[in-house]
């Protein structure tokens, strides 16, 4: 397992990268990553701030002869999202992304890489530590906690940016400018419960997994298809629990807001009689599912093994409840965009179900270009909960960032892209909530792209960054910055 990635090239990039996985920094603790720009940027005797929200500000004056030009912000988030397979033990506050390279990538041992939004991180860090550099006046932005919920975005202080163009590097298909993206909003429900006792007889305690799914970025990949653990557990529940006399006990499937459930599990209580029915229907959901998602997924597990008795169960009507909430709440691909062909518009992401002894609590995350599709898309999934005898949160909501395609720094990042690889950039938009939106409802005067590296499967553990790509995305900055255009 080759782990030198300050081997690979452009060396300045990989370098931080390298060093930035061995520094923790999960959404909402990111003191020690934070610290670590903070003594670098000392080091390179450059301006800097910490405003309230945490975010870090740097600024680096023009090179020889380039003060004339227009002033360029670069932007990328400091967190990455903290998933790890089942069998990994992993501490995500302590232990280091054990990163190495595979092939033409750059992936992790059983957990996220944190690429995401790393490498945009580790190229304005190189950006500001080369001094051989030809460029206009150049500021940094380091955001903060943007994976759960932009806060850094949301709290970024008027007046602190000076530039006109803003460079967001946290897109994941190398030769793509992402000109729009998506709002978001979160919904969260809860049902209360009073646990009862286990029923006294023959019972026996057994837990059905729901796993191996590809999951992923609950915006980037949603337009995939793919299996939702949460819903593929929940429907078997609702299928079989009357008939084999199923008591739910606990849940808890899925993991962060806005990575597509990847595993789910559940312990339920039943009548020593029905063990083996429940193991043949399990078996043969199994294969239903397999078969459902045949051309999606090629991984998917679903099973059931021997548990501990709990001390409690949750009660029937509200099991019952819930079970029909999640088969039935919205999920997934809601809307097409009509006016960009393959783009999603509107969706939802059912990414939690878990509970406590006291609620079930289910999050979800939704997605829509139209603020107005958003909001009855929340209240719909409100009336589904509502019916089943949940209450529901809608927060967090932030608009969407919308397509300018006569932007001055569009043209010229086209042209020079087109001057070093030979062919045209694509001009899209993404169905995920970049930071742009909000950044932009603060400083809508900025002319905003955002670009970057491939990443394949970010939010999940099979996270990887193609080697070459980074190189390319890299020089097209360095070739960004060169022909930032003269002020009017």
């Amino acid at each position: 397992m080759d782990k030198n990635l300050k081997g690979l090239k452009p060396a300045l990039v990989w370098k931080h990268f390298a060093e930035m996985t061995q520094i923790p920094r999960p959404s909402g603790h990111e003191e020690q990553i934070r610290a670590y720009i903070i003594a670098f940027v000392k080091e390179q005797g450059l301006v800097w701030k910490e405003d309230a929200a945490h975010n870090v500000y740097v600024a680096k004056p023009a090179s020889e002869g380039m003060e004339n030009r227009v002033g360029v912000v670069i932007q990328a988030h400091l967190d990455m999202v903290p998933q790890k397979n089942n069998d990994k033990q992993f501490d995500f506050e302590k232990d280091p992304i054990e990163a190495y390279i595979d092939g033409e990538w750059v992936t992790a041992n059983g957990t996220t890489l944190g690429a995401d939004n790393g490498i945009g991180v580790a190229a304005i860090l190189a950006v500001l530590e080369d001094k051989t550099l030809v460029h206009g006046p150049v500021e940094a932005l380091f955001t903060a906690t943007e994976e759960t919920g932009m806060d850094g975005a949301f709290g970024l202080e008027g007046g602190m940016l000076q530039g006109d163009i803003l460079l967001n590097l946290d897109s994941e298909t190398e030769g793509e400018l992402y000109v729009g993206c998506a709002g978001g909003m979160d919904a969260s429900a809860t049902f209360d419960y009073q646990a009862e006792p286990v029923p006294a007889g023959d019972y026996v305690a057994m837990k059905l997994v729901a796993k191996g799914m590809k999951g992923g970025h609950s915006g980037i990949q949603i337009g995939y298809q793919r299996a939702n653990a949460n819903r593929v557990l929940f429907r078997l529940l609702l299928a079989q629990s009357e008939s084999l006399g199923l008591r739910l006990a606990s849940v808890d499937g899925g993991g962060l807001r806005n990575a597509i459930p990847r595993e789910a599990e559940a312990v339920v209580v039943l009548p020593a009689a029905n063990v083996a029915a429940w193991k043949e229907a399990v078996a043969a959901y199994e294969q239903t599912v397999i078969r459902e998602f045949e051309d999606i997924e090629d991984s998917i597990s679903i099973f059931v093994e021997e548990a501990p008795m709990p001390a409690e169960v949750i009660p029937v009507a509200v099991a019952d409840a819930v079970a029909k909430a999640v088969v039935g709440c919205p999920d997934g691909v809601q809307k097409m965009s009509v006016a960009m062909e393959g783009l999603v518009q509107t969706s939802t992401n059912l990414a939690r179900v878990v509970s406590d002894g006291k609620q079930i609590k289910i999050q979800c995350l939704l997605r829509s270009s139209m603020r107005s599709e958003k909001e009855a898309l929340g209240a719909a999934m409100a009336g589904v909960f509502a019916l089943a005898g949940g209450k529901t949160e809608l927060t967090g909501s932030y608009d969407g960032w919308n397509p300018n395609m006569k932007s001055p720094i569009l043209a010229a990042m086209t042209t020079s892209y087109e001057q070093l690889y030979g062919k045209r950039p694509a001009v899209t938009a993404i169905h995920a909530g970049l930071e742009c939106g909000i950044i932009g409802s603060k400083y809508p005067n900025l002319d905003m792209i955002s670009f970057g590296p491939t990443i394949c499967y970010p939010h999940s553990p099979d996270e990887k960054v193609e080697i070459a790509s980074v190189e390319k995305f890299y020089d097209f900055l360095l070739r960004t910055l060169e022909n930032i255009p003269v002020k009017a």
